[in-house]
């Protein structure tokens, strides 16, 4: 199979429109930890446990929101070589720097996918504590 050209450029409406997207939950999630940094300094004991959960939830999001971006960025890399090896009649690379172009699009879409519903258990952590008494706990 032979591909040409146009085929890697593709990926390029695709990959700015997802950067778009994890800037804005990156930028969400900067602001998020901002104000839970806030309410962490003005806790007094820091045992709060729906607030150490959110701590540890964010810590997850913040990982998996930088492998979607490393591994778009890193795709679109790979996919401007893809178009570079083409355009001078390379196609072995140009067609496997293409194929690994697509396999990190498809790990930056998993991210996206395992963020989508850590972020959904962030708001579960925030629904446990609704209408629960306060009870701080000596050990947190």
């Amino acid at each position: 199979m032979t591909i040409d050209l146009s085929t890697p450029a593709l990926l390029f409406p695709a990959v700015s429109l997802l950067f778009l997207s994890y800037t804005n939950r990156f930028l969400a999630l900067s602001a998020l930890i901002r104000k839970l940094h806030t309410d962490w300094i003005q806790t007094p004991e820091h045992c709060d446990r729906a607030l150490l959960a959110q701590i540890a939830n964010l810590r997850q999001r913040l990982k998996l929101i930088r492998w979607m971006q490393v591994s778009g960025a890193l795709s679109l890399f790979l996919c401007v070589n893809s178009m570079g090896f083409m355009l001078f009649d390379i196609q072995i690379l140009g067609t496997i720097f293409f194929a690994t172009a697509l396999g990190l699009m498809a790990v930056s879409l998993t991210a996206l996918v395992r963020e989508a519903y850590v972020s959904g258990g962030a708001l579960n952590i925030l629904l446990n504590e609704t209408g629960k008494p306060a009870s701080p706990s000596k050990d947190c």
